[in-house]
């Protein structure tokens, strides 16, 4: 079989192995990625690219090894949701950095993080005054969560008092110039009141209309397709 053809089903078959395993390990691999995790992801990567271009690694031994290296974070995984004291194994806990203003040295040390990346991981968060911070905590996946002195949090309605209405999010009535009559009904509008909204922004009909969502005041957004134009 020629070089370049063997290649070509090694990488497809190596691909393939990696898109399951992707949807196998779920996003947690991605969204929340831990030490464990981020050395997991490289090995496995390394072991697809040399499985499709290295022709001394048999193609059998190859798919075992990303098997392995694929489930088995897994298993762990499940098993760390039966177990939190084997998640602190796996996964570490979180430290806390700064509590009320005030930076706990040792706990720096042993993460071995200095002032200046701690200052930097502030600064990523929008702070700049380590007397403003209640409390920091270094995550399990290298991110610094932060909580603000009272006096420097923002104001909102719930702390003010102030009673505001319920929103919910809006949804889309029209798409690609297609009537989503169950999200219409969800809503409780008719057919006849879209219509009259949508005429009122220049569209003669549905079929005009890319997008159309409404917001929970009953205000409708309207986007044309392009050479639709306005009244």
């Amino acid at each position: 079989m020629p070089e370049l053809v063997l290649v070509l089903i090694r990488s497809i078959v190596s691909f393939l192995l990696l898109m399951l395993m992707a949807r196998l390990m779920g996003k947690k691999q991605i969204s929340q990625l831990t030490f464990f995790d981020y050395c997991v992801g490289i090995t496995i990567g390394s072991i697809a690219a040399s499985m499709s271009v290295d022709q001394n690694v048999k193609i059998m031994n190859g798919l075992m090894a990303l098997l392995i290296w694929g489930l088995f974070p897994s298993i762990l995984a499940f098993v760390s949701l039966k177990s939190r004291w084997f998640t602190k194994i796996i996964d570490g806990s979180p430290t806390i950095l700064i509590q009320r203003g005030k930076i706990l040295e040792h706990n720096m040390k042993k993460n071995l993080l200095s002032a200046d990346e701690l200052m930097l991981l502030l600064r990523e968060k929008g702070t700049f005054n380590v007397s403003d911070v209640e409390m920091a905590v270094l995550e399990t996946n290298g991110q610094l969560s932060i909580l603000l002195k009272s006096d420097q949090q923002p104001i909102t309605p719930h702390t003010s008092g102030v009673p505001v209405q319920m929103e919910h999010g809006p949804k889309i009535l029209i798409m690609d110039g297609k009537l989503l009559r169950k999200s219409l009904g969800e809503q409780g509008y008719t057919e006849e009141w879209l219509l009259g909204e949508i005429k009122k922004q220049g569209a003669s009909d549905v079929k005009d209309v890319f997008l159309a969502q409404v917001d929970s005041y009953g205000n409708v957004y309207v986007d044309l397709y392009e050479g639709t134009t306005k009244d």
